[in-house]
């Protein structure tokens, strides 16, 4: 950014040291645009011919790989496997790279030269104006605004990152790229926090809201280090509502050091935070709403009158910094000049006027409905299994009732003892008989859900000690998922407090965060009661067992863990076992008046429902053709029913193309449907469509080497048992 250090000869034959700028960042008429078409390589013996490379001051910037649209095996797919081709055969073009395009000559996506291919997206805002009517041509959205010289810039200066991936095995580095709604929803929130901060601005720079998932942790990165830049170097305060959040938000922050350029800092006390903010030289401090405390009747104390102070408040609702009971007034009362600005992933209540009061109002939003149309996110399916474990829907007005008199987002074990009604719930719903049905059909649901897609799942329960006896009695089905160390095992437990088997230090639980996030780890299952369930991403995690009762923002932002990306996974799953359908209701009601766009949760009959769809379209093309024993038959005869198959196929009027596109669909409802019984019941049969799948694409060479169809879900050994489970038990009865 700031250039390089060059020394060179003058006339008179003396050295002289100077700085270079490779790309003018503030002047861009400095710079040299050049876009050469079809561009050779050559590169130990091998000769490439690129399609475009766009230079910046002789830098190849950016690569584009173009598709003709005529040809019906271009696609996504094989542009993506053709620029991988390029990343190891000519190497040196992409040292400098900042940006990866690839097209199927209708259609273009944009990503790094570490991106998988889901994390290649579609441009689709010219200005900022998002272009539903363009989505088809996204190539032409991304050709007329993300290649413009002034975007170009701007991106590789302010919204691109790097992160560390680690496994057990490896370690490798990625480069991260802002997506189109981060970018404009940066450019929006750099606007408004520049007038809120001038000396005729109201000092509310508004709020951003994205959904889940979205990438909103850096987009506030990306946020800061445009608007440190903007406003001479400012100072940046952070506000979390806890502890932990404050810790992830951080450690996000931490990675984009290189682009904030500024090392974050933590403030543990009001004083370290006071002391941080009498540095005038800028700087980023992270703090949690519970500093901004002040004794009933109190004034809070000042802790700085400075004018170049942003706020940046995460999740900034009223229920999280308890608003009506003076947290702003308190914030006002300590920062008096600066800027604040809120950053959410669940929407603002149409009636909560006191954080529109604090913020202003919303600047931009990103909704579920774009963030799944635009991959960003999977769509969430939810499954009641109450009846599987014994609360009885006829009960759930009881149970609902007391819903609205707990608070879900209580920290401490004193509060907790005051909820009366919550004490008795928690004995209710941590019954020994009640936790061992709960186990059982944990255990059974989740090894058939692996069966069918591997990957993570999250239980959450309501108090420690239902997190410790859950765990116990799911070790008691399966002994041979546990383990004492830190670093082996399939079950954990993660809360805070003194159950001394659980209790670990921050560096024993980021070992198991880590263990969790890796997809090749032993670690599977994981039981929290509030831990992890906002801010916590695991692509890998597809379902996750709820357990607890939870309502509004909580529950909106527990349930959005398992709407990440991630290969093969088609959708997340919630499966309710205490019954949050009425506050999962509310919820979206809340969602959909607050001007989001779509159903953030569909019910796993929709997945079912475009499984049967599927189904009947693949098993219809076999009308005629008998492979029931395909299942059974010994390896001679499965061949030559597969040979015969491909036969029956290839002979049909456009078979092939219609098989492969209707298994593929198929692959991903079923996987959403798993462990439904009607699930199980084709299970053999889908064995049969996939394998024969990856026979024609062998025989006939048309399906190339990484295929996107397959890439969907690898489909892994199946289990054809359906559940039968008829325990129902009434647990208030139980409890008396």
């Amino acid at each position: 950014v700031d250039g390089v250090d060059v020394q060179y000869r003058r006339t008179d034959g003396s050295i002289k040291d100077d700085t270079v700028k490779l790309v003018d960042f503030s002047n861009l008429k400095n710079n040299e645009f050049l876009a050469v078409n079809q561009f050779t390589v050559k590169e130990n013996g091998i000769n490439k011919r690129t399609d475009i490379v766009l230079f910046v001051n002789g830098l190849p910037l950016v690569v584009i790989e173009l598709k003709n649209p005529a040809e019906e095996k271009a696609d996504k797919a094989t542009a993506y496997a053709q620029m991988q081709r390029y990343l190891r055969e000519i190497s040196t073009l992409f040292h400098y790279n900042e940006i990866i395009i690839i097209s199927d000559g209708v259609k273009a996506w944009a990503g790094t030269i570490s991106s998988d291919i889901e994390r290649f997206m579609e441009w689709k805002a010219i200005d900022g104006k998002v272009l539903e009517e363009l989505d088809q041509f996204s190539r032409d959205t991304l050709i007329l605004d993300m290649l413009r010289k002034e975007v170009i810039i701007d991106l590789v200066r302010h919204f691109i990152t790097f992160e560390k991936e680690k496994s057990k095995s490896s370690e490798k580095i990625i480069k991260k790229l802002a997506a189109y709604h981060q970018y404009y929803a940066v450019l929006a929130a750099l606007k408004s926090t520049i007038e809120a901060a001038s000396p005729s601005g109201d000092k509310r720079a508004g709020i951003i809201w994205h959904t889940q998932g979205s990438g909103k942790s850096l987009t506030m990165a990306f946020y800061t280090g445009k608007i440190v830049d903007a406003m001479g170097n400012p100072t940046i305060v952070v506000i979390t509502d806890r502890n932990d959040l404050d810790d992830q938000l951080f450690e996000t922050f931490c990675k984009c050091s290189e682009l904030l350029r500024n090392m974050p800092k933590q403030a543990a006390t009001k004083q370290a935070l006071k002391e941080f903010l009498k540095v005038a030289s800028g700087g980023i401090v992270f703090t949690t709403a519970q500093k901004f405390l002040a004794e009933a009747g109190e004034k809070f104390p000042l802790l700085s009158g400075r004018r170049d102070i942003v706020v940046i408040a995460d999740e900034a609702h009223r229920s999280q910094y308890d608003f009506i009971d003076g947290f702003a007034r308190h914030m006002r009362d300590a920062l008096p000049n600066a800027s604040f600005i809120g950053f959410t992933a669940t929407p603002i209540e149409t009636n909560d006027r006191s954080t529109t009061a604090v913020f202003g109002g919303c600047k931009d939003i990103y909704d579920m409905k774009q963030s799944v149309n635009d991959g960003m996110t999977v769509q969430i399916y939810y499954e009641n299994r109450l009846a599987k474990i014994g609360l009885k829907t006829e009960r759930m007005p009881k149970i609902e009732s007391d819903f609205k008199e707990i608070t879900e987002a209580e920290e401490t074990e004193t509060k907790e003892k005051l909820k009366t009604k919550w004490a008795r719930m928690e004995k209710v719903v941590g019954a020994k008989k009640r936790i061992r049905h709960i186990a059982e059909d944990i255990v059974s649901h989740f090894e058939q859900r692996q069966a069918a897609l591997d990957g993570k799942g999250l239980i959450v329960c309501m108090s420690r000690r239902i997190c410790i006896d859950l765990h116990d009695a799911i070790v008691k089905l399966r002994p041979e998922w546990y383990s004492k160390e830190h670093d082996k095992g399939a079950i954990k437990v993660v809360i805070t407090g003194a159950a001394r088997e659980h209790m670990r230090t921050k560096l024993q639980r980021k070992m198991i965060e880590n263990r969790i996030k890796d997809p090749g780890d032993e670690l599977k299952l994981v039981i929290v009661r509030d831990m992890w369930l906002t801010g916590f991403d695991v692509p890998c995690l597809h379902t996750i067992y709820i357990d607890k009762p939870m309502k509004e923002h909580g529950l909106m932002q527990a349930i959005a863990r398992v709407n990440r990306v991630f290969k093969g996974k088609p959708g997340g799953l919630v499966v309710d076992y205490i019954g949050i359908i009425q506050p999962l209701k509310e919820a979206t009601l809340t969602y959909t008046k607050s001007g989001g766009g779509g159903t953030p949760v569909f019910q796993q009959e929709d997945a079912i429902k475009i499984m049967r769809e599927k189904y009947e379209i693949v098993s219809s093309m076999f009308h005629g053709f008998d492979y029931n024993d395909f299942a059974t038959a010994a390896l001679s005869k499965k061949e030559t029913i597969l040979r015969d198959a491909m036969n029956h196929i290839l002979r049909q009027e456009n078979g092939q193309k219609r098989f492969f596109k209707n298994v593929a669909a198929l692959k991903r409802a079923f996987a959403l449907s798993v462990p439904h019984e009607e699930a199980m019941k084709i299970a053999d049969e889908l064995g049969f469509f996939q394998t024969l799948k990856a026979y024609l694409g062998k025989l006939t060479g048309s399906e190339p080497g990484y295929s996107e169809e397959d890439y969907d879900i690898p489909l892994r050994q199946l289990v054809s048992k359906a559940i039968a489970s008829d325990k129902v038990i009434d647990i208030f009865e139980i409890a008396g």
